[in-house]
């Protein structure tokens, strides 16, 4: 390697960032094949509204109840709870 250094006469310029320029920028871009590729939305699955998560320990004698409510009513574990909360608590402050 020289002791030269072929880049030291490069000097950055300010770009020209008017709306007109930058228009223009865009529609020679798009002319020539360049789209804007950022995502349109989040990528992903959809948040749940649910997103607490309980990790309880019991019997597995209590588990296997629950689980088996659960599936007959065609509901998860979760919403299973979530319907045993809101009896507990209508029961309690009424």
């Amino acid at each position: 390697m020289s002791g030269s250094n072929r880049l030291a006469g490069l000097t950055a310029r300010p770009k020209d960032t008017t709306i007109a320029e930058v228009r223009r920028v865009d529609e020679v871009g798009e002319a020539l094949g360049f789209v804007d590729r950022s995502p349109r939305k989040k990528p992903g699955r959809k948040l749940s509204p649910r997103t607490h998560q309980l990790h309880p320990k019991v019997f597995p004698e209590i588990g296997e109840a629950i689980a088996a409510e659960a599936e007959r009513l065609g509901i998860t574990q979760g919403q299973l709870i979530e319907q045993m909360w809101d009896m507990y608590r209508a029961r309690s402050q009424g």
